[in-house]
């Protein structure tokens, strides 16, 4: 039996504020049972609601330092979905009103949270053949074991993953507070350590150290080794390349389910969808407003509004493309100019653009499953997840080629008949507006050319049993066997 032990700082369903939490709380209950004993470690956060808590059984408490303070951390456990989740609790760190503050509070909430995983291991006799890092909040992880964790025969052979979910967000702070904070001494905080451009790097410190390096898209981990993603640490990654790899992320196929969701108007499948989908566009375009028209192409939008997303692209063609024959059901929120822009549209073309500046579950289940298309123009997107949940609902996805978006969706074919999406090259708004159009046509003109693309998208498998087999091997190929 290979142990496992993922450390993250969000998991569903117990705390979520993005994809980091459905990788951390869905995958490891895709792996073979059998071979695999997969377990979740992560913070005990005050903000998480008093259902989880309630059910948490407390296993004891002990004492430990970090840098010139002796800290408490207390461990909880439970059983979800198979699967054993342990808490730790400490309220001085965990007690905010959300996850995730600022720095430098969050550079030491997280290096008292990478000591205390290691600390724990031999108070609840879990021992690990692999510790699986995700994101910089554990990027010390792999730093500390190299530490102050070597001696004794109990970490002996522990192996490291560190996992990028964005490159973007990687922990950083100048040298002298992060030194005192974590305890660590001198000899970390050089060039080919944790030291970036003369600050600490948590990330960086997990690059370093971890035995292997995985993240969210083939695509994405070639990207990252250039100087336009790379965020500063392409350098690096090109120096470890023989240890990065990437694997697509999957989505949960029981929550994500046109046939059983609860959450929308009219359930439908592969073989149903021509009939029944449009049923769920019809109650959307009522409850939103827009003009009741089965025929009319709807696009959809469902996005935190910032630059990343590609939102300055969209906002330069708003206004043409409102004089299509189309309309657009956003939602989401992020910067203020594009929710403001969102709302300055839907007021002038009313009933054509309807701008929903919140978020809500069950209004993301229907515009996945009430659209005809769904925009997501990226600058630059690891994985993405929303691509993938339009090709599970029928709803043909058009994306800018990078990163995840380039590995799961392809591009349609006119002469072959192939293709999941429509995609384009260039980060040009033009180009975009070309692209839009061009699935317009195939809408309007060629409907069963559209419908043959849904089918295609309809039948693709982007579930977590893809990914967890592709990780299996990995495990299997670092713990030697």
């Amino acid at each position: 039996m290979k142990n496992i032990l993922f450390a993250t700082s969000e998991a569903v369903p117990f705390i979520k504020t993005g994809g980091l939490a459905d990788v951390a709380g869905a995958l490891p209950k895709c792996f073979d049972k059998r071979y695999f004993d997969i377990r979740v470690i992560l913070p005990k956060y005050m903000c998480m609601s008093e259902e989880w808590k309630s059910k948490m059984e407390y296993i004891t408490n002990f004492y430990m330092d970090l840098g010139f303070r002796s800290c408490y951390v207390g461990i909880f456990r439970m059983e979800h979905n198979g699967i054993t989740f342990y808490f730790i609790d400490n309220e001085h760190y965990f007690s905010g009103p959300k996850p995730y503050d600022q720095a430098p509070w969050d550079l030491e909430k997280f290096a008292f949270f990478s000591k205390a995983v290691l600390s724990v291991l031999p108070v609840i006799d879990f021992h690990p053949h692999i510790i699986h890092c995700h994101d910089w909040q554990t990027g010390l992880i792999p730093v500390y074991l190299h530490d102050s964790f070597q001696g004794g025969d109990f970490f002996r052979g522990i192996k490291t993953i560190m996992t990028i979910h964005n490159l973007k967000f990687q922990g950083v702070w100048d040298v002298s507070t992060v030194k005192s904070i974590t305890g660590l001494p001198s000899y970390y905080f050089t060039a080919d350590k944790l030291e970036a451009y003369k600050d600490a790097n948590y990330l960086k410190g997990g690059i370093v150290y971890a035995d292997a390096i995985t993240t969210v898209s083939n695509t994405y981990a070639e990207e990252i080794k250039t100087s336009f993603y790379g965020e500063g640490l392409d350098g690096l990654l090109c120096a470890r390349t023989n240890s990065l790899r990437g694997i697509v992320n999957g989505i949960d196929y029981d929550e994500y389910n046109p046939e059983t969701d609860c959450q929308i108007e009219k359930n439908y499948n592969a073989k149903t969808f021509r009939k029944e989908k449009v049923k769920n566009k019809i109650a959307l375009q009522k409850e939103l407003g827009l003009e009741e028209d089965p025929r009319k192409m709807m696009i959809g939008i469902v996005s935190r509004l910032t630059d990343q997303k590609g939102f300055d692209l969209i906002a330069y063609i708003m206004d043409e493309l409102c004089q299509d024959a189309i309309q657009l059901v956003v939602l989401g929120t992020g910067e203020e100019r594009y929710e403001n822009m969102f709302r300055h549209f839907a007021w002038k073309y009313r009933g054509k653009v309807s701008a929903n500046i919140y978020y809500s579950e069950p209004m993301s289940h229907k515009t996945y499953a009430s659209c005809d298309a769904f925009l997501m123009p990226s600058l630059f997107e690891p994985c993405g997840l929303s691509q993938l949940m339009s090709l599970r609902y029928g709803t043909v996805p058009i994306v800018r080629e990078t990163g995840g978006l380039k590995d799961t969706v392809q591009p349609y074919n006119e002469y072959e008949s192939t293709g999941t999406g429509f995609s384009f090259t260039n980060y040009n708004a033009h180009e975009m507006l070309g692209v839009i159009r061009n699935a317009e046509r195939i809408y309007y003109d060629k409907k069963r050319e559209w419908n043959k693309i849904v089918d295609r998208g309809m039948a693709m498998d982007f579930s977590w049993n893809n990914s967890a087999r592709q990780y299996e091997e990995m495990y299997n190929w670092l713990i030697g066997e």
